[in-house]
């Protein structure tokens, strides 16, 4: 495979999943100037390991997904552009950022899909949905616990780790993946391991009950209550 343009991240793209992108560093419009002249424009997602996208000198991991850029729009100081995640890839060789970061990739194999997933993939759905929902009770979630995901099972399986509430990490344990079992099998663990911190009230929450318990006894049982009637 020849060299792509690579597009490093503090995020994990997965397949059939969408990539909304603000592009404003010069090295990145040089790169999108280029592959718009592409019939089939694309460019390799990583995530960051350490470091930042912006101004170059990250450390990158070597495992990632193609986007293909299916939007532009051209604002007065940046670009904003929507790509969707394609295929899977391992980078075997990064090339110098110049202008813009390029890597030799090999595409991995794309996962299969069989009856026996079903369960798992039901399960893994309602799991999802329902922390995604009680996360939300709490704090700002990026997903909406009622985002639809494909009726194609694999394309689901991926959409689905797309939305649950984890870390970049848990994500990049699940974008390694070797077969659908594992993805949902791995998705479901980590999301019920997330789940007790997502759920949790904020620590003010348990304070501020017990100060309000705490004033309601100073101030006697309430007109009405049976601790009232006891004399």
């Amino acid at each position: 495979m020849d060299a792509s343009p690579m597009f490093p991240l503090g995020s994990v793209l997965f397949p059939h999943t969408p990539l909304p992108l603000r592009i404003f560093e010069p090295r990145y419009l040089v790169m999108l100037g280029e592959l718009l002249d592409d019939p089939d424009p694309e460019f390799g997602v990583v995530l960051i390991q350490r470091g930042h996208e912006a101004g170059g000198g990250d450390q990158r991991l070597d495992l990632g997904t193609m986007a293909r850029v299916i939007r532009v729009v051209a604002g007065e100081e940046d670009i904003q552009l929507v790509a969707i995640g394609r295929r899977r890839v391992a980078v075997t060789q990064w090339l110098e950022d110049d202008p813009y970061p390029r890597a030799v990739l090999e595409v991995l194999p794309d996962l299969v899909w069989n009856e026996e997933y079903a369960p798992l993939l039901e399960q893994a759905e309602s799991i999802v949905r329902r922390v995604l929902a009680r996360a939300g009770e709490y704090a700002e979630t990026r997903w909406d616990p009622d985002t639809e995901v494909s009726d194609e099972p694999v394309e689901a399986a991926w959409q689905l780790a797309a939305i649950a509430p984890l870390t970049e990490w848990d994500q990049y344990r699940l974008l390694r993946a070797r077969s659908v079992g594992e993805l949902l099998a791995t998705l479901i663990d980590l999301t019920l391991a997330a789940e007790p911190e997502l759920t949790a009230p904020p620590p003010g929450d348990d304070f501020d009950r017990e100060l309000e318990d705490l004033l309601r006894e100073a101030d006697g049982p309430e007109p009405g209550d049976p601790e009232s009637e006891r004399d």
